[in-house]
């Protein structure tokens, strides 16, 4: 016989496994039970609930929080009211049994105060779009009958928990609720009962929107706001990215996510996404996520890429002010500080939807909550009027003390936070392991090398521990002599992640002999490798760089022979001056766009001065110290990495 625990962490992952059901790291799963007190050896009754900012679909008993229920439920007593409630979180540190576990959410009170051994709170498109319509009551008892109850919106909380237990109570036929503006939470004896509850309530609202909602709720298609064709739609994306990207990073830098989808592309081109964009979300982990309202490009599609260039300038200026209008509107005395006041979703008709966030991660995630909301939205708009909750509640939540301190409880960012680092020659060597100290340091990175596959097994590795690879780091097969392969490189940089901050010159290869041995080919060949190869890669990154306003770096490994004069090396020597060089010469030139450009020039061997090996690691070690923030005033240096040749220090 299964434990509680085993059920519900069965349970959990099976809903969270499918997207209808709930949206990532949204919604939470409860089991009553029994255990033993080891300091009593008495049974005690116990609530297992998935913890604060855990995924139902992704939930372990580590993201569990363990409560005692005779203390929880006793909580009760001391409630001070409403107006006091957030107190309550911090009482369920009173609640907890044993040690460890994961923190309790503030849906904690909600399972725990119900009369039941099993509930479920979750967040399906089809239950929000009753929950968000404005005559969401009554389509409930339309949809449901007596089977599902009505709750009028109220923040998450103490009194929330409170409210629907006297529901459950009142309504003994009653399998659970729809939450105004937010959701729904089912309950039952047994776990499959619970999952059956849930179920039953999703499918009926998604049935009863298919066979009663209207084919176009979003109205007619505006001519000219129609998706462009993919291949022109693609290319005009990885355009309009980076600038979108510097906009959205105008008070904290931020990593971009693309989405393209049908249903993203529909949205837009139809007549009431203007309208239906403006109102804003509606449930606190979609707005949480994407911020109340996104920004919203009104040219069509076809508009000149100037002047939708100019437009997004001019709409992200008024966004930030419409934006601290909203805060100076709401705040109170003790409201947490204004935030970023850039988007974090960014929408293009014709194109797609750009989202943003401190990470890879952060920003997909953004997008797919958006995307919850514009299904929220059709079938809110299918079978009656979407009608999200009041601005001053959604700020309340978003500016909620106990957000901000859940906030305020992050690991402090790492170094490369942020930034979107490509390496060229990253299969292999000094390539792979620059592109692991950067990924390690927090940097998305593209692994680019000649040899796909080999770049392939570098980025698998980088993104093994990630919930998705890709929120890493990614592929990309450039032979670095060819401009075209290197553009088609950086647009799929540019499309992955927003732009690229990073950029790291590695590709090389040698071929020492002397100069009476030493073929035309050689030397084109190295020739073409490095000093072509560097040339072309800044090059193509600079305008990249450029149109993001955000400044960046060039590192570009070069050697010791860059600036030692040795025989039987003419081709390797001269491509890596010319390489060091170029190192200078674009310190010069792009410093006045924040891009800095520096050099490191490792050696192979032991005949040093300080009789060490030089291995790829300390080559990345440079370049971390180079780009990670303690020397971001210098450019147009080669830091030597070679153990000490005292021929090739630099003068």
């Amino acid at each position: 016989m299964s434990s509680p625990v085993e059920e519900l962490l069965n349970r959990s992952q099976r809903l969270g496994a499918d997207p209808r059901n709930t949206n990532f790291a949204g919604g939470n799963a409860s089991a009553k039970g029994t255990a033993v007190d080891p300091a009593t050896g008495s049974d005690v009754e116990l609530m297992w609930v998935k913890g604060s900012g855990g995924d139902l679909g992704t939930l372990t008993e580590a993201g569990l929080a363990v409560l005692r229920l005779d203390r929880l439920r006793a909580l009760t007593g001391v409630y001070p009211g409403v107006e006091r409630e957030d107190e309550m979180v911090a009482a369920f540190e009173f609640c907890a049994f044993g040690k460890g576990g994961a923190a309790p959410s503030i849906d904690t009170t909600m399972h725990g105060l119900v009369e039941a051994a099993h509930v479920d709170h979750l967040h399906p498109d089809a239950g929000i779009a009753i929950a968000a319509a404005a005559d969401g009551e009554e389509l409930t008892r339309r949809i449901f009958g007596d089977r599902v109850v009505w709750v009028p919106w109220r923040r998450p909380g103490f009194q929330l928990g409170l409210d629907i237990a006297a529901i459950k109570a009142e309504n003994p036929q009653a399998i659970g609720c729809i939450l105004g503006g937010h959701g729904i939470t089912a309950w039952a004896d047994t776990s499959a009962q619970c999952e059956a509850n849930s179920l039953e309530i999703i499918r009926t609202a998604e049935a009863y929107i298919a066979e009663h909602g209207k084919p176009e709720p979003f109205g007619s298609v505006l001519p000219g706001y129609e998706a462009l064709p993919e291949e022109e739609r693609r290319a005009r994306a990885a355009a309009l990215f980076p600038i979108i990207r510097g906009l959205a990073s105008t008070d904290v830098r931020q990593v971009g996510h693309f989405t393209d989808t049908p249903e993203v592309l529909d949205f837009l081109s139809r007549a009431e996404h203007p309208r239906l964009a403006a109102l804003g979300t509606s449930c606190p982990d979609h707005f949480l996520r994407t911020k109340v309202v996104p920004m919203v490009l009104d040219l069509p599609a076809g508009a000149p890429f100037e002047e939708a260039v100019g437009r997004l300038r001019e709409r992200h200026a008024a966004y930030r002010e419409e934006y601290r209008a909203y805060y100076e509107r709401h705040a109170v005395p003790g409201s947490p500080a204004m935030r970023g006041a850039d988007p974090a979703i960014v929408l293009v008709p014709g194109v797609g939807m750009f989202s943003f966030g401190k990470d890879k991660q952060t920003a997909r995630v953004a997008g797919e909550f958006y995307l919850n909301a514009i299904n929220v939205m059709r079938g809110a708009e299918a079978v009656s009027a979407y009608a999200p909750i009041p601005e001053v509640e959604k700020f309340r939540i978003e500016y909620w003390e106990l957000e901000d301190a859940k906030l305020r409880r992050l690991p402090a960012p790492k170094p490369l936070a942020g930034r979107i680092a490509l390496v060229t020659g990253g299969g292999s060597g000094i390539g792979a392991a620059t592109a692991r100290r950067l990924a390690a340091e927090g940097a998305c990175v593209v692994v680019a090398d000649r040899d796909l596959a080999a770049a392939e097994k570098v980025a698998a590795e980088l993104g093994a521990r990630a919930y998705r690879p890709s929120d890493v780091a990614i592929a990309a097969g450039v032979d670095v002599t060819d401009e075209e392969q290197i553009a088609a490189a950086f647009r799929e940089t540019v499309l992955a992640f927003g732009g690229v901050d990073l950029i790291v010159n590695n590709a090389g290869l040698s071929l020492s002999r002397s100069l009476l041995e030493t073929t035309v080919q050689d030397w084109d060949l190295q020739h073409d490798v490095m000093a072509r190869g560097s040339f072309l890669v800044s090059r193509e990154s600079a305008r990249i760089m450029i149109d993001q306003g955000m400044g960046g770096d060039i590192v570009s490994i070069s050697s010791k022979d860059s600036v030692f004069a040795g025989p039987d090396n003419v081709a390797y020597g001269a491509a890596k001056a010319d390489q060091a060089h170029q190192v200078r010469l674009l310190a010069a030139e792009l410093g006045e766009h924040g891009i800095r450009v520096n050099g490191v020039n490792p050696a192979h061997g032991r005949r040093t001065l300080l009789k060490r090996e030089v291995l790829p690691e300390h080559v990345a070690a440079a370049v971390f110290a180079l780009t990670g923030g303690d020397l971001s005033l210098t450019t147009g240096l080669h830091i030597p990495v070679d153990a000490g040749v005292a021929a090739a220090f630099l003068r």
